[in-house]
């Protein structure tokens, strides 16, 4: 009889097990919808005010219409200037995004292999310091900058910022790879090089492969960063031949007693579009991310 009751009871028990885990599941999902309102409620009043001549109270869009969208079709005047063209800041981002990635992203994974795999002098102190060139603010380096790039013949040139961006990239990125590569066991590596790999070789087919995730997450974070500057290209981009989105979307400020806030919200939103589908084909790498790149320091 008492065999039977605790037989009986065990289901009793599993079921009460799995609806505190439910109601921990509900509750969390309550909270974080709660957090994500604020959120969620701005970028539904950048699209309806993109789309809308006027809203009630600021909130309830009264007409719909497409004239704040007329920078995708036609060179915007705003009194008496004329906006560049929306296509070219859209392929200069592009450009700027796209090649800072590809610089960034080579020098991060050879320096993040060297950090982590080989004895050199000044390796110690080298790593100690990668944190802190990247926390050095890059607004305090802006004369010295200046100066570099008028001398090599790099200012108003997207090529300069990109270079001087990954400058201040390549230190945090080597940081993260650096992680990754302490992940993979050396065995693996030895294996190859027994099998007839050299360094390079092993590098290449054996070790990048399983660090492809740290790849995937650093190319992600170089290609925000080189689709959001706007500190250095305001700086050191003078032409509108060069100009990017987020320059764009200063010149349609210029004046602050002329800004017409629903160009400015749809051309922020068309500015967003992009990384929003970036992160969302690319958020899987993201939660991947490993950062121990302090391990064997």
């Amino acid at each position: 009889m008492n065999g039977e009751t605790s037989l009986q009871s065990i289901p009793k028990a599993k079921n009460a097990t799995l609806s505190r885990k439910n109601r921990k599941i509900i509750l969390s999902y309550i909270v974080l919808s709660f957090l994500s309102l604020p959120v969620f409620f701005m970028y539904l009043w950048l699209f309806f005010s993109s789309v809308s001549t006027e809203m009630i109270g600021g909130i309830i869009p009264t007409s719909f219409t497409f004239e704040n969208w007329r920078f995708l079709w036609e060179n915007v005047e705003i009194g008496s200037r004329q906006l560049p063209s929306i296509w070219q800041a859209t392929w200069n981002t592009f450009l700027l995004a796209g090649g800072l990635t590809i610089i960034e992203v080579v020098i991060s994974v050879m320096a993040g292999y060297a950090l982590s795999r080989m004895e050199f002098p000044g390796r110690t102190f080298l790593l100690r310091s990668v944190i802190l060139l990247h926390a050095f603010p890059s607004v305090a380096l802006l004369i010295a900058v200046f100066y570099v790039l008028d001398t090599l013949g790099l200012i108003d040139t997207l090529w300069g910022v990109m270079l001087v961006k990954a400058a201040l990239q390549i230190p945090m990125s080597t940081y993260i790879i650096k992680g990754f590569f302490d992940d993979v066991a050396w065995d693996v590596e030895w294996s190859a090089l027994i099998d007839g790999c050299n360094r390079i070789k092993a590098w290449y087919q054996v070790v990048i492969p399983l660090v492809k995730p740290g790849i995937a997450a650093i190319s992600i974070f170089s290609f925000l960063a080189g689709w959001s500057e706007f500190l250095l290209l305001y700086t050191f981009i003078f032409d509108d031949q060069n100009i990017t989105l987020a320059t764009y979307l200063q010149k349609i400020i210029g004046d602050f007693q002329m800004v017409d806030y629903g160009l400015l919200t749809a051309a922020g939103l068309f500015y967003m579009l992009p990384v929003i589908f970036f992160f969302i084909f690319t958020q899987k790498s993201l939660m991947q991310m490993n950062m121990g790149g302090n391990k064997r320091v």
